[in-house]
């Protein structure tokens, strides 16, 4: 396998190194690592099970996501402003179909 590094932006040249890096990727300290790794991705999918409606978790995690992007972008909010907004979506769509339907048609 290769992997393409990008060098020169002007004559769009590419250089072609040989995968896998020459790096042991197989070390003593790399695997205790995922070992524990492991361990935390077991406990936290324990700790997960345990919970009535697991896509909660999940969708919490794209909310902050947009909070940390929003942030970048200098606009502030809070974490309540996104919970609110996420929960009020589907009443305020509602709302507007409801008031797109009751118009009479011309």
């Amino acid at each position: 396998m290769y992997r393409v590094l990008f060098v020169d932006t002007a004559s769009m040249s590419f250089i072609l190194t040989p995968l896998p890096p020459p790096v042991d990727l197989e070390s003593r300290t790399v695997l205790r690592k995922a070992a524990a790794a492991h361990r935390y991705l077991a406990e936290l999918k324990g700790v997960a099970a345990t919970i009535p409606n697991e896509s909660i978790l999940i969708n919490t995690l794209a909310l902050q996501e947009a909070k940390g992007s929003s942030a970048v972008e200098n606009i502030i909010t809070t974490h309540d402003d996104l919970f609110r907004a996420e929960l009020l979506t589907d009443t305020f769509i509602a709302r507007q179909r409801k008031k797109y339907n009751d118009t009479p048609m011309r």
